[in-house]
């Protein structure tokens, strides 16, 4: 038979052609060790930082370690299923996350896969989104000059937080940092009702790294006990999953953040903790056999949080122009941090790096939590850098001798316990002080709204209770915004809509101050 080439070559072209849209290519590699939830894989040339590798057993992983040899992964599932000799697959993405409105009201792991019962999310591959970004660049920025009304009143007084803001939450455990956390998710409500489709609504994201399961729980019990999951969602990385879930899981979180912000949302995001995460991190490190630093952490364990809590700021107006990434301008990532400290000691590693990284904190002490202040914000120490050109005029007007009237009080407070004869002066410092520390008392899952607060804080500042006795300072304040509400709404609906506090609303809060204190008997 005689064979023509062309017949041949034409033949071969038509089988190659039948095949097109069947064949793919992928990388597959072979596990050399495993153990502790790192494995050693070899063959995976062309893997890249932060890929998602697949497993035998529906296991997934992520290479952090490219080395010239093998590439380092550390496992995202259950490592028992996983064996030396097993085949492993390179998925050519980076590991990403569903973002977008679906993940509202609901629990998800690290991987954005949800833990809560209510089955699965409806969320497209275009909704997937990796869980590293880069932060927004100068030029897509603009300065902090909105307020995030957290409802606490020694906060919003004292230490305003602005939209774009980073603010970190440090003290000792069991001082109310959590705590913290959940009054300012349940006082975003106020800002579009709780209605997450409202343009207006802060989304808030809660992520519990290292936490107690039963800790997570009671937190998700709480905001759906005041009607606040809607708008939130609570990313657990819990102290019984892997340790590369919980170093994970603010990446994840901050990407689903993200997705709200490029279309022009606000956004609220609380790390608790990120303490628990640098240890998360440090045991994934030394497993890779990465070379320890300071304290057995590895050396970028700095950029391990300040890539993270760069990426949260408040986009200018005309970021879309300079970068098509972004869908809409003006949208915010507002982080709160938080750090536990041992034995309230700011001056250890990781608490000094993450307050170089922040733009001002907010110390609880846990002398001022025993001794009944709650919150226990100590105003010496506690400080916001920037939030000060958010706060309401009103509030700054109101609140602008607070600070300076607590510090007066602190150090008469501890002159005075060793003397007894005090000169008039001295005696009306302390009076006052004390009042205003009542005042900033609040209760907890009670946040106050800042119309509230201003009226309050006016009343305190300018001496309308230095004559109620100070066990009377809360049945006063009750009583006193009761009377403001029914008697003279104008003045809280003045501050509400135009932010500022007048000369008529002072006067009509110091006469409606003495009214109910005549009507106690003070």
């Amino acid at each position: 038979m005689d064979l023509r080439p062309a017949e041949v070559t034409s033949i071969l072209k038509k089988e190659i052609e039948s095949y097109q849209g069947e064949t793919s290519m992928q990388s597959v590699g072979t596990v050399l060790s495993v153990g502790d939830g790192v494995a050693r894989v070899y063959g995976l040339d062309d893997c890249m930082m932060n890929e998602l590798l697949e497993f035998s057993g529906n296991v997934r992983g992520v290479a952090l370690n490219l080395e010239e040899d093998n590439v380092g992964c550390v496992l995202l599932g259950n490592a028992s299923e996983v064996k030396e000799g097993d085949e492993v697959r390179a998925t050519g993405r980076i590991i990403s996350v569903p973002t977008g409105p679906s993940l509202l009201g609901r629990v998800v792991n690290a991987l954005g896969d949800p833990i809560d019962g209510k089955g699965a999310l409806t969320v497209s591959e275009d909704d997937f989104l990796p869980i590293e970004q880069p932060a927004p660049s100068v030029v897509e920025r603009q300065p902090v000059s909105e307020p995030v009304q957290t409802g606490i009143k020694a906060i919003d007084a004292m230490i305003p937080v602005g939209r774009g803001q980073r603010e970190l939450i440090i003290g000792d455990r069991q001082t109310g940092k959590t705590a913290l956390c959940i009054d300012t998710i349940l006082s975003q409500k106020t800002t579009g009702g709780g209605d997450p489709s409202n343009s207006e609504q802060v989304i808030c994201i809660y992520v519990a790294v290292g936490q107690k399961q039963s800790t997570v729980v009671d937190v998700v019990r709480r905001l759906e006990e005041h009607d606040a999951m809607k708008y939130t969602i609570v990313v657990s990385a819990s102290a019984n999953d892997e340790a590369s879930m919980q170093y994970l899981s603010c990446y994840a979180g901050t990407t689903m953040a993200e997705r709200f912000r490029d279309e022009g949302r606000h956004v609220v995001i609380m790390y608790d903790d990120i303490y628990k995460q640098a240890l998360a991190y440090r045991q994934v490190m030394l497993l890779l056999r990465r070379p320890p630093g300071r304290e057995a952490f590895p050396g970028d364990v700095f950029n391990l949080h300040s890539r993270l809590l760069e990426r949260s700021a408040k986009l200018s107006d005309d970021a879309p122009k300079i970068n098509p990434r972004y869908k809409a301008g003006g949208g915010s990532i507002t982080a709160l941090p938080i750090v536990e400290t041992q034995e309230g000691d700011v001056s250890a590693y990781i608490p000094t790096n993450v307050i170089s990284i922040t733009d001002g904190q907010i110390f609880l002490e846990a002398n001022l939590f025993n001794s009944g202040i709650r919150p226990a914000v100590n105003a010496g120490i506690s400080v916001s850098r920037v939030g000060g050109s958010a706060q309401i005029p009103g509030m700054k007007k109101a609140a602008g001798g607070l600070r300076i009237n607590l510090a007066q009080y602190r150090e008469l407070a501890a002159f005075a316990q060793f003397g007894s004869d005090l000169d008039a002066a001295t005696q009306a410092t302390l009076t006052r002080g004390e009042r205003l520390v009542e005042i900033l008392k609040q209760g907890q899952y009670a946040p106050v709204h800042v119309t509230d607060q201003v009226m309050m804080v006016h009343a305190g500042t300018s001496g309308a209770l230095d004559t109620v006795p100070v066990k009377e300072v809360g049945n006063f304040e009750s009583a006193f915004l009761a009377f403001m509400r029914d008697s003279k709404p104008e003045v809280g609906e003045d501050i509400n809509n135009t932010g500022k506090l007048s000369d008529e609303g002072k006067q009509a809060i110091e006469e409606a101050a003495a009214t109910v204190r005549s009507q106690m008997g003070f």
